[in-house]
């Protein structure tokens, strides 16, 4: 279920009705009550999910969902106690579904102080927009102009600065944020749909640790259904892009421009040059190094040093790079003796 701090649970749908609003038809269990939506792996009796890639049958014959949303072809993968919607666009049906039962707290009115402070020695700069229920720690301060969601939670002695906004997030203690970053946004998912590419709702959250830096305008999405976090003492320079159900670990650091696609895994201690890419679902081992400029597009084992695009083990990268500046060279090098 959605953290009930950001998302507003609507009320619960027949499998029928849900069919019907999503575009589905009913195989059976039409009359079984759906309340929320969740991933193959977690769902329970009363979510709906999807099967949206055929490598995970697996996870839907032993998936305890209520009711799954599955292609034709898969139908007898579905487990024999489960509601089954059938759909030639299972994603997108999905994400209809996760319209249909869940929607996201608006900031409809400003919060008063006195209800999210844990005391005066909080600061509040001048525009600082709070919503319902926030809840602010002993000695932290909101920069000027600042917007900071419904729901959420910043721990003791923060540092937040000028024309940040902040949503759907979970903040430690000591965790400075630098001007313009924006914490919690919808991460970028869409489905294919017969009428174009729908946008998948965001129903996770980020969750910040303790001791981390956020630099400027650093962006940082909030998770798909799972969360996005960042882990303690996470040095995290200006201008750089996480992007949804990433996992950082500890002690990591990332210079300016980083792009980091969804569903990355970091572990502990690694370092990230300026402009480094890493590609979706790619997982970093603890203690790894990825130089400046490099294109990342496969898993790097621990403790070792990537470079280059796409990125390799340093020294094959090296070694690569010389022999083509040779081969290059010597075309020259003819090229300009035909010449003479």
């Amino acid at each position: 279920m959605p953290d009930s701090r950001f998302f507003e649970p609507l009320p619960a749908l027949s499998v029928a009705e849900l069919a019907e609003r999503i575009g589905a038809d009913v195989l059976r269990g039409g009359d079984r009550k759906i309340s929320a939506v969740a991933p193959l792996g977690s769902a329970g009796s009363s979510d709906v999910a999807f099967l949206g890639d055929r490598k995970f049958l697996a996870a839907l014959s032993t998936t305890r969902a209520g009711c799954v949303i599955v292609p034709a072809s898969a139908v007898e993968g579905a487990p024999a106690d489960a509601a089954v919607l059938v759909s030639g666009e299972a994603q997108a049906a999905w994400a209809r579904a996760s319209l249909a039962l869940h929607r996201p707290f608006s900031l409809t009115t400003a919060a008063a102080r006195a209800d999210v402070v844990e005391d005066d020695s909080v600061v509040l700069e001048p525009g600082v927009v709070i919503g319902e229920g926030v809840r602010i720690g002993r000695g932290s301060r909101i920069g000027a102009n600042t917007v900071i969601g419904p729901g959420v939670q910043i721990g003791r002695d923060c540092a937040i600065g000028s024309n940040v906004t902040i949503g759907f997030a979970l903040l430690g203690d000591r965790v400075r944020v630098y001007a313009g970053a924006r914490l919690g946004e919808a991460g970028f998912g869409a489905a294919g749909s017969k009428a174009g590419p729908i946008d998948v709702p965001q129903l996770g959250r980020v969750i910040i640790q303790d001791g981390v830096t956020i630099g400027a305008n650093t962006c940082i999405d909030r998770g798909a259904y799972d969360d996005t976090v960042v882990g303690e003492n996470t040095k995290i320079d200006n201008l750089v892009m996480i992007g949804h159900n990433c996992i950082i670990g500890r002690n990591v650091l990332m210079a300016a421009h980083v792009g980091i696609s969804g569903s990355v895994t970091v572990g502990d201690n690694v370092m990230f040059g300026g402009q480094a890419g890493i590609g979706d679902h790619i997982t970093i081992g603890q203690g790894a190094r990825v130089a400046g400029g490099a294109g990342v597009l496969a898993d790097i084992p621990p403790g070792e040093t990537w470079s280059g695009y796409p990125a390799k083990p340093i020294r094959q990268s090296l070694r690569e790079a010389v022999w083509l500046a040779k081969q290059a060279s010597g075309k020259a090098r003819a090229g300009k003796d035909r010449n003479d």
